[in-house]
This record gives structure tokens, C-alpha cells and sequence, in this order.
């Protein structure tokens, strides 16, 4: 258990939301909960600062670029005025083809959540 990362009560981690623990964002995609790493693979950004949209979507807080939780690929690139450079938004969907966000298993025991 000592790799095992405490991400808080399950009670805290309501649909929607999403939570920093070490080196994951861990959140709540409608019921379902996820792990996966921190960084956008764009600027860095902060992932667990980030949002759950309308899909079940990890959506980047700066740029707002999208991930699938579930296979921690990018389904959509940056926006704003990054979705005017050519290419780019595909160049990072396909980088997250072959480097995936890392994802973490999370587990929940005794009314808590956990990630490792």
C-alpha cells in the first residue's frame, strides 16, 4: 500500500469534479472515477484544475483541450488561439496516441479513494 497516493473522501469527489493527488488529477466522470496525469501535453497545464464536460471529458483549464480519461488520449487540441495553427491540435492528438497521459488505478476502501 506504501505506493498508494490518498486522494480524499468519496463524498468530496463529486460527478464533475476533478482533484490534484501528487502527481495525478483524479476525478469523478459521471459516476465513474479516474486517474490520470497532471500535465497537458500542450503547455503543462495543471489538469487538476481542469474540468469534466458534457462527453465525460477531461477539458485542460488554459487552453481547453480535451482528453478521454479512459484511454488518456487528447480528443480534441488546444483552443482559442491555438486552434488556428495549422496542424497543431493534430500533432498533439496524435503525440497522445502514442504517449497517453499516464493513468493511475484508483480504488476506493473504507469511504476513501485512493490512487496508485
Amino acid at each position: 500500500m506504501s505506493d498508494e497516493i490518498e486522494v480524499g473522501s468519496v463524498s468530496e469527489l463529486k460527478v464533475g469534479t476533478v482533484t490534484g493527488a501528487g502527481p495525478y488529477a483524479v476525478g469523478n466522470s459521471q459516476g465513474d472515477l479516474f486517474a490520470v496525469s497532471r500535465r497537458c501535453r500542450h503547455l503543462r497545464a495543471d489538469l487538476a484544475n481542469g474540468s469534466i464536460d458534457e462527453d465525460g471529458c477531461l477539458m485542460c483549464p488554459w487552453h481547453h483541450a480535451k482528453y478521454d480519461v479512459t484511454t488518456g488520449r487528447m480528443v480534441r487540441g488546444p483552443q482559442g488561439i491555438f486552434a488556428r495553427i495549422p496542424f497543431l491540435g493534430t500533432t498533439f492528438k496524435l503525440l497522445t496516441t502514442v504517449l497517453p497521459l499516464r493513468r493511475g488505478k484508483v480504488t476506493k476502501r473504507n469511504k476513501k479513494i485512493y490512487v496508485e
